[in-house]
């Protein structure tokens, strides 16, 4: 009998762990390139990354390829937001920002689910949530975020103006303290926290002490969150996914952004979670947060979104990488690195944009062949008329997709 119980027991505990409510959280704290965080270690980000990982990233797309993308802050938002470079979410700067909509954030994704998703940003920005989630246009279906905590940034009275632009930090303090409480008290589901004066700091002074200061009073707004995540933890039956990064590295002097020098495309990643091999490859980018999370949540994305989306997950089993196309006279050869040879690779083609615009891809599908075979050559006569070629390699574990423009 006693060792019935026991069986019992232990199959009861079993169903509670599998039971355990998961979380999502990534904060995003602006301008700090990846040495930085390498030579002064902040606690906090530190503490993250050592019960998960912590590794480069770039953002910024490819170099002279049709995706380079800006290394600026909306755009690196954005970027992370939808798992796309600006190619396809086509926002260019931090001003008059007109957002492709059609390429889901992770918050449209979060809302679409069959079951109810409670959504949070806290940021000093209004236009992080009603521009650049695009909150309540028709374009993202009338999305609603459910906790808000925003707007500092127009509050004169409460934060105003200091030398060195402190009043942003001042904002930063209140973003930080109000997530906290939320988390702690709250508990959404998929939240964005947003922390803006490290990039302030790096553009008033460049690299030096200034600037080292504030990257590790900005951990310690970082270290408020993560322990209202520990408290959530700890005390209810929740498993929390936290992502902490920035949005683009710095030029040499650290004043400047924007451009595709090494330092200002390297950015970082820490994560409290296990993370698969695509994490420590070196190709790692922002744009593969948002499938990260979609993974780690169970979100299910429609089939036309996720083929769109750039990134790739860094948590669980992924079979290929690199993707890469290189017209041969009238063929195009798709190439790819292997991750798993016993995958199968399915080869989709479509001769139009029709996404881009709202409408519905029409995909053909070409072929099916090992992950091993590492390439595939499309003939020219398989080919429809056109100037431009979306190829999309689809395996059980991930996607890739490329543009092709004659």
């Amino acid at each position: 009998m006693k060792c019935k119980l026991l069986a019992l027991c232990c199959l009861l505990a079993a169903g509670t762990a599998l039971a355990q409510t998961r979380k999502a959280l990534f904060i995003i704290v602006d301008g700090i390139p990846a040495d930085m965080i390498e030579r002064l270690e902040p606690p906090a980000i530190h503490d993250i990354a050592a019960r998960g990982a912590y590794a480069r990233a770039c953002t910024g797309g490819e170099i002279g390829g049709y995706s380079q993308t800006p290394t600026i802050s909306a755009v690196g938002y954005t970027n992370l937001l939808t798992a796309t470079w600006m190619n396809k979410h086509n926002v260019g700067g931090n001003s008059k920002l007109k957002p492709n909509y059609n390429y889901w954030t992770i918050f449209r994704i979060a809302k679409e689910q069959p079951t109810a998703c409670r959504t949070a940003i806290y940021s000093s920005w209004t236009d992080n949530r009603t521009v650049l989630v695009g909150e309540g246009k028709p374009e993202t279906g009338f999305l609603k975020i459910d906790y808000v905590c925003d707007g500092y940034d127009l509050d004169t009275v409460r934060f105003p103006r200091q030398e060195m632009r402190r009043r942003v930090f001042d904002i930063d303090e209140e973003v930080a303290r109000q997530a906290a409480r939320s988390i702690r008290e709250e508990a959404p589901d998929l939240s964005w926290v947003y922390l803006w004066y490290t990039d302030e700091a790096g553009h008033l002074t460049g690299n030096g002490a200034y600037f080292d200061e504030y990257v590790l009073k900005a951990d310690r707004q970082v270290a408020q969150i993560w322990e209202a995540v520990r408290y959530r933890e700890a005390n209810f039956n929740e498993e929390w996914l936290v992502v902490v990064t920035t949005d683009h590295g710095r030029a040499e002097n650290g004043h400047h952004h924007g451009g595709q020098s090494e330092r200002e495309r390297t950015t970082w990643i820490a994560t409290n979670r296990d993370v698969n091999s695509h994490f420590r490859s070196g190709r790692l980018a922002i744009t593969d947060i948002t499938p990260s999370i979609c993974r780690f949540m169970g979100f299910e994305v429609p089939r036309d979104v996720r083929w769109e989306q750039d990134g790739i997950p860094f948590f669980g089993p992924v079979d290929i990488a690199e993707m890469k196309t290189s017209p041969y006279d009238d063929d195009i050869i798709l190439s790819w690195e292997c991750l798993n040879p016993e995958a199968r690779v399915t080869v989709y083609m479509a001769a139009a944009n029709r996404y881009r615009e709202g409408g519905k891809e029409e995909w053909f599908e070409l072929d099916t062949v090992k992950a091993s075979d590492g390439s595939y050559r499309v003939e020219g006569g398989r080919l429809p008329d056109s100037k431009f070629y979306k190829f999309v390699l689809a395996t059980p574990n991930n996607h890739l997709n490329r543009w092709v423009k004659k």
